[in-house]
């Protein structure tokens, strides 16, 4: 089992940025698939993008694509997402996840606890 940390939320106003960090622990986050959900108020959590395990495949919803961008740093075991030209409707908690297994949301068994994003008009 990995153990996954986030940081890099905060309140920033529209058009703005963020990079949110994911830290994995207990075993080398390279052995994983690596995604961002978010779970805005009301609303069920979705899944925002994912990187392959050597970071060679990337994947992006549609509403985030051109603005966001995920990585990972697997020497030093972190996934970032980079947010930029940030709207008030990406205001949600942003939660990193890992999965041996595949891109289905079924198939992420690790979770981090959440990082608030706010995006203000």
């Amino acid at each position: 089992q990995v153990q996954l940390v986030e940081s890099g939320g905060g309140s920033v106003q529209a058009g703005g940025s963020l990079r949110l960090s994911c830290a994995a622990s207990g075993r080398t986050s390279s052995r994983y698939i690596m995604a961002w959900f978010r779970q805005a108020p009301g609303k069920e959590r979705e899944f925002v993008a994912g990187i392959s395990r050597s970071g060679g495949s990337t994947y992006y919803q549609d509403p985030v694509k051109g603005r966001f961008t995920i990585s990972r740093d697997n020497a030093k075991n972190t996934v970032y997402l980079q947010m930029n030209s940030l709207k008030p409707e990406d205001t949600a908690v942003y939660y990193c996840a890992a999965s041996n297994l595949g891109f289905e949301s079924a198939d992420f068994g690790s979770w981090g606890q959440g990082t608030q994003v706010t995006v203000s008009s």
